[in-house]
């Protein structure tokens, strides 16, 4: 038996999963949460946008689940720990965090080893909005095709935007770091012991999607660009390479002293890291046609198209990357900054009655027995900003229709409903440019426990829905990454192609849109997108006098069943 193993570095914990080559087959998975900060998250309350890791979590956490693994797998007859033919890495992104010369995080150091900003820089960390602003300005007007694969807007939660705002408010952590890294690049380089930053291999999903590298025009954005920005910032792109690699590349070999203490053969090759949802997309079977959303503290949309396909520059994507997801096809990539923790922060932070009947449990429950449109409530959800369409991380959430009557099930199901509206606004700007979505592939953990998001998005959505075999799909896809790095001499695979159709499967189960309810939500969608276009569009001129009215009249419509 040959198996590969795929590590998921999330917002909250890693996790861990073994995979049969053959077969598909989940030998063992293990779980590890973060231990520094909150949850795994270093936060201030000075400062609602800053989001940190401690980078140390990573190598902890890396040693606790493969060591798990391992253990659980050891149980199964045929499988020795020689058997592991290759290791993926999926991460968060933006995640980005300094180095000194030697490769080594500045958070390790004394000097830095208690300054947030010398640690990994999270995705949600929206502290660069301002700096996010300023490049799209000089963007605009000086490199108008840098900001065109990227949507037209560059983000607060992107690579630069969040180094450039470290030179501003820590200049000593800045002008200490000898480059800067993702940490999908950066875990892979500390597998195969080659973190030097001369050494170092990246990613084109990570470089494509968040840092304006493209292969048109040399890689990433000129000196004389990024230094009209800040003169600081030219010093980091001089550190950057020309070239960066696709999934089905190796980053190098496991070393020696980390297999060691791992548990794992030497010299296994290590896959070329790249973002969780890149990498779920292929544990969920992505193809030409299928939109994969991510499900978890925030989503991430997923597309591909064949390279071979002329793709208009599509607005508000978070970049048309060729071969960030798979070798041979462009990577398109949305999504939206809160999700899942919108509904935490409802359970968490309002805290509705007591804890019983404040949980998710209980609320999906209450929530399930509502009608569409029968709370009268709509709600934005921009609570952490908006990521796509609208690329702005100054928006805000909003609920309207709220009444002495108002329930906490009604507006907790107006906050998926809300999440279902935002994840339709981005099917329909894919569709709009000219790449349909015949099916929607879920993943991720509210897609598996929360069968009332489900039904509610495949009404929303209008279209089926399906749910990834897997319930770890991200770790899977770096398994797949893994199989095809190692290629079909070692046992794995030579193609994403083959490996896909050999390791991926959706649940037998499929959420079909109900007409009736679909209906309704067609109405509650129209005036989302009024909503939509009056706090989030500039200069549109919308009237929103009547949205309250309108909720009433549909709520009395569904109450009374008229």
């Amino acid at each position: 038996m040959l198996a590969t193993l795929g590590l998921d570095y999330g917002t909250n914990s890693v996790r861990a999963l073994l995979v049969d080559v053959c077969n598909g087959a989940e030998l063992a998975t293990s779980v590890w949460n973060y231990e520094h900060g909150h949850q795994g998250v270093i936060l201030d309350h000075k400062d609602p946008n800053l989001a940190r890791q401690h980078p140390q979590d990573y190598l902890t956490g890396t040693r606790q689940v493969v060591r798990a693994v391992l253990r659980q797998a050891a149980k199964v007859r045929s499988f020795k720990a020689e058997n592991v033919i290759g290791i993926g890495i999926a991460a968060t992104g933006s995640t980005p965090m300094p180095l000194d010369a030697q490769g080594r995080p500045l958070a390790f150091s004394k000097p830095f080893a208690r300054n947030p900003a010398a640690m990994a820089w999270l995705w949600k960390d929206h502290t660069g909005y301002a700096e996010a602003e300023e490049i799209t300005a000089q963007g605009l007007r000086l490199r108008p095709r840098y900001l065109a694969k990227c949507g037209g807007r560059y983000s607060a939660e992107w690579f630069w935007s969040k180094l450039w705002h470290c030179a501003r408010v820590a200049p000593m952590v800045f002008d200490a770091a000898d480059t800067w890294v993702e940490i999908a690049d950066w875990i892979p380089a500390y597998l195969t012991g080659q973190t030097a930053p001369a050494q170092l291999r990246r990613g084109i999903c990570a470089a494509g999607h968040k840092a304006m590298f493209h292969p048109t025009w040399g890689g990433y954005p000129d000196v004389a660009f990024l230094e009209g920005l800040d003169a600081r910032l030219g010093r980091i792109r001089k550190s950057l390479p020309d070239q960066a690699y696709n999934q089905a590349a190796a980053a190098g070999g496991l070393a020696e002293d980390r297999a060691r203490e791992l548990g794992l053969k030497p010299g296994i090759p290590i896959a070329i890291g790249a973002f969780d949802a890149h990498l779920g997309a292929l544990g969920a079977g992505i193809e030409a046609g299928t939109l994969v959303k991510i499900i978890g503290t925030s989503t991430c949309d997923i597309m591909v198209a064949p390279l071979e396909q002329n793709l208009p520059d599509v607005p508000g994507l978070c970049g048309i990357v060729p071969e960030s997801v798979r070798p041979g096809y462009f990577g398109l990539e949305a999504g939206q900054s809160a999700v899942g923790d919108i509904f935490n922060w409802f359970v968490e932070v309002v805290k509705p009655r007591a804890a019983q009947r404040g949980s998710h449990e209980a609320l999906s429950r209450e929530a399930a027995r509502l009608k569409p449109g029968a709370s009268g409530l709509l709600t934005l959800d921009w609570h952490n900003g908006n990521r796509t369409v609208l690329v702005d991380q100054k928006l805000t959430g909003l609920t309207l229709g709220l009444t002495l009557h108002s329930t906490p099930a009604e507006i907790y199901r107006s906050l998926i409903e809300a999440t279902a509206f935002g994840a339709r606004v981005i099917m329909e700007r894919f569709e709009e440019y000219g790449v349909p979505v015949q099916r929607v592939v879920n993943c991720g953990g509210i897609a598996a426990k929360n069968p009332l998001v489900m039904r509610i998005y495949a009404d929303i959505m209008r279209r089926p829905i399906a749910l990834s075999r897997s319930a770890q799909t991200c770790a899977l896809g770096a398994a797949i990454a893994a199989a095809v790095a190692a290629g079909s001499a070692n046992g794995g695979y030579d193609d994403f192609s083959a490996a896909i159709a050999a390791l991926t499967a959706v649940q037998r189960r499929i959420f079909n849109p109900d007409p009736a309810r679909a209906a309704i939500y067609d109405r509650l969608y129209r005036l989302y997108r009024v909503l939509h276009d009056a706090f989030g569009v500039a200069g549109r001129k919308a009237d929103v006098s009547t949205v309250m009215k309108d909720l009433i009249d549909i709520r009395n419509e569904v109450r009374h069943g008229l």
